[in-house]
């Protein structure tokens, strides 16, 4: 065992203003490189998760959308728990159903029931097994997906209301107090896993990445009522915390891309990217993490609105770019667009689209050169 352990935890819509107010979440942060501008690339969980392990934007992978799953290109990018498990990691997750991840390169590939599972019991249960595999001196991969918050909104608001339900958007309050309610169990959770990882001493031996996959609309914007159908930082901006002994606690008030964590985790373990797979749209973050000043990268993100349907399209259709103080909205369904300045409009309630602002041209620019990218690659 020449490597660290990797600790994936990731809070299934956890909004990063809840992240920010909490004292279990900044105890964390207090010990950690603390990503205070990270930007998921989908606004639900299949693409969002699908573009964190191979590091690469869903319409290249072939996972854009919540039809996708089955598309993923694995013969062209390489995941994550692949590159671990060719360095002899035993690799293992547990999440909320097995379509989120690319299962390839997991040993153990756990799904948990939502409804009846203690995740707080079943995930320290799944820590401690890890123990066997360290005292075999193999290092581990253990992803935990924590569900409860996802579950509660599916049953408490989804399955109630739809995106133009007003009385859903009426009562902000009450979707203030059920979303609190439902970010409270996480904090809780979190705090008895992280206590079991110090207990097991895996925490000085071990990359931990805490972090959310998206946010979850508490009735900001008539027309979701949850995720998945704008690209509003509610549900782009997402926390995300790590904690390794090989840097120091700081603040990076750079924006990041959620497609990052993949190869900064590689950078960090001295793993070499595969040169017969298809080039990451990710980066190591490692080198900021140390202090070297890079430009920052525009945030790419996409999702499929269903507009008055039940169910979204199969492909996106509402798209977006972000630096960290502009953002550029391009609603394909409609021929539409939408810019905010972020820093003094963090809300994104005063539309500035045709106000003669250069930055409007930049990033309408930005965006399709993304996507002439991704089409011919």
């Amino acid at each position: 065992m020449n490597k660290k352990n990797v600790i994936l935890i990731v809070i299934d819509g956890g909004r990063f203003d809840r992240a920010q107010k909490s004292k279990i979440f900044n105890d964390i942060k207090s010990n950690s490189v603390f990503f205070s501008q990270s930007v998921t690339y989908a606004p639900h969980t299949i693409a969002a998760m699908h573009a964190v392990f191979s590091g690469s934007y869903g319409t290249r992978t072939g996972t854009n959308s919540y039809w996708s799953t089955f598309n993923f290109r694995k013969n062209k990018f390489k995941t994550l728990t692949e590159y671990l498990r060719d360095h002899n990691y035993h690799t293992c997750c547990d999440i909320i159903n097995e379509l989120i991840v690319p299962e390839q390169g997991f040993e153990e590939f756990l799904v948990h029931d939502e409804l009846k599972d203690d995740l707080t019991i079943r995930h320290k249960n799944l820590l401690q097994k890890m123990k066997s595999f360290v005292k075999d001196d193999k290092n581990f991969f253990l992803y935990l997906h924590y569900s409860n918050i996802h579950t509660g909104i599916m049953n408490k608001v989804l399955k109630i209301y739809d995106n133009y339900s007003k009385e859903f958007f009426e009562n902000k309050d009450l979707n203030e107090q059920r979303y609190d309610q439902l970010f409270a169990g996480a904090e809780l959770y979190l705090k008895e896993i992280m206590n079991e990882i110090k207990d097991l001493k895996f925490y000085d031996n071990s990359i931990i990445l805490v972090m959310s996959d998206h946010g979850i609309s508490v009735g900001e914007k008539f027309g979701e009522r949850a995720y998945g159908a704008f690209c509003y930082d509610y549900t782009l901006r997402t926390f995300a915390y790590l904690i390794s002994k090989d840097s120091l606690p700081q603040n990076i008030l750079q924006q990041v891309r959620t497609i990052d964590f993949m190869p900064t985790m590689l950078d960090y373990l001295q793993i070499p990217l595969d040169d017969k797979y298809e080039k990451l749209d990710g980066i190591s973050l490692l080198p900021i993490i140390n202090g070297k000043n890079l430009p920052e990268h525009i945030a790419y993100s996409e999702t499929g609105n269903p507009l008055d349907k039940k169910e979204p399209p199969e492909l996106p259709n509402t798209k977006s770019v972000r630096t960290s103080k502009w953002k550029l909205i391009y609603n394909q369904y409609d021929n539409t667009k939408e810019l905010y300045d972020l820093e003094k409009d963090p809300n994104e309630e005063q539309n500035l689209i045709g106000t003669g602002k250069e930055i409007e041209i930049k990033l309408w620019h930005e965006l399709q050169k993304i996507e002439k990218y991704q089409a011919e690659n």
